[in-house]
């Protein structure tokens, strides 16, 4: 009796389950996937070009963090490629055409790697290893999954998606960054953790996060409490996600010392930020005016991260967003680079993804539900 997950394509031989497998993920110097590849007359019509390649997986590779806990990993290979895999001991047999083969052999051999440097998989890491490889021009993927910004309480951030690694490496090589894209790309959260990278590393003396005190359908001069009181639930998310990624008592106290320092983008009329890595959230609320205002604070030794969804505006009426125009007016200017990131780079819940995708056919289609 075989294994066969979802449809009898991807196996085990007999008497062999994920929970077979156990040991500590350890990176290793040396050894790699063999492969024999050898044409295949016993499971394709004649005529037809398809292959059989086996893989030998190297020992300090365990199979359950290749195959995932109950060989939830090995479903969703199974699912995602168009080679038939086959599982028996430490060795994968994949048969197809060639070109699924191919893939197929470059998705297994970017998992092993992810696996070598120490780093364990999850079931959205196996999916986006398989999107990966099949970006023409993307880099290898064990080289986005693999390339930590920093850790904290064993919690690692690093870009997922072959633009957030694009947007994490602008951001090292230009002064001033321009991050657009949907909700939940991760635009805000890897400009923080920059910032607080390069805090750490004292190539800035503080971090700066402002954001245009606007919010969706209200102002606030008509909510109550003091200035304070309403500016800080709207500042919220930037709390938060400092507090993910620096100790939650030295957060006040790096705030107290001048180190860090989240306010609304009116706080930043009339001074220089020299020495700073300065984040600009929510950027699609701000005008034109605000957006040169801004721009313009930039001092010597500081970096400047400029975020937000041009497709969420709530602006009042007429206004025009200085997000938007800003593309046009600075295009072409040396050390400044825009990164665009897609529903394709949504790391939140996979719902969301979905969701912004089916928004924009909505949008797209002049509000019109589509079919």
């Amino acid at each position: 009796m075989f294994y066969a997950p979802v449809r009898p394509r991807c196996r085990r031989s007999p008497g062999q389950t994920g929970a077979d497998y156990n040991g500590a993920i350890a990176p290793t110097p040396g050894g790699s996937l063999t492969n024999t590849p050898q044409p295949v007359a016993d499971r394709r019509p004649a005529g037809d070009d398809g292959v059989t390649r086996r893989l030998t997986v190297p020992h300090s590779i365990p199979m359950v963090g290749l195959l995932g806990p109950d060989d939830d990993f090995l479903r969703r290979l199974e699912g995602l490629l168009e080679a038939d895999i086959m599982v028996r001991g430490d060795e994968i047999t994949l048969v197809g055409q060639a070109a699924a083969v191919d893939s197929a052999q470059a998705v297994i051999d970017q998992l092993v790697a992810v696996l070598r440097t120490g780093q364990g998989l999850t079931g959205a890491d196996v999916e986006r290893v398989v999107e990966l490889v099949r970006e023409a021009d993307a880099p290898a993927a064990a080289e986005i999954l693999t390339a930590s910004i920093l850790s904290h309480r064993g919690k690692t951030v690093r870009p997922k998606t072959l633009n957030q690694k694009r947007y994490v490496d602008a951001i090292d090589r230009h002064t001033i960054v321009f991050g657009i894209g949907p909700a939940g790309t991760g635009k805000t959260y890897l400009a923080v953790a920059k910032a607080v990278q390069a805090l750490q590393q004292k190539r800035v003396n503080r971090i700066i996060v402002t954001r245009p005190a606007i919010e969706a359908g209200e102002r606030l001069g008509f909510l109550p409490g003091t200035l304070s009181e309403k500016i800080d639930p709207y500042l919220r998310p930037l709390y938060d996600a400092l507090h993910d990624m620096v100790e939650a008592d030295a957060v006040p106290r790096l705030m107290t010392a001048g180190m860090i320092e989240v306010a609304p983008l009116a706080y930043m009329r009339g001074r220089t930020l020299n020495d700073a890595f300065i984040v600009l959230d929510e950027a699609q609320n701000t005008s034109l005016e605000q957006m040169k205002m801004f721009l313009t604070r930039l001092g010597f030794g500081s970096t400047m991260v400029v975020t937000g969804d041009i497709t969420q505006v709530d602006l009042p009426t007429g206004q025009k967003s200085g997000l938007r125009e800003v593309q046009g007016i600075l295009d072409g200017v040396e050390d400044v680079a825009f990164c665009h990131l897609t529903n394709r780079d949504v790391v939140r819940h996979r719902l969301v993804g979905k969701i912004t995708a089916a928004w924009d056919r909505y949008e797209a289609g002049g509000g019109r539900p589509g079919r």
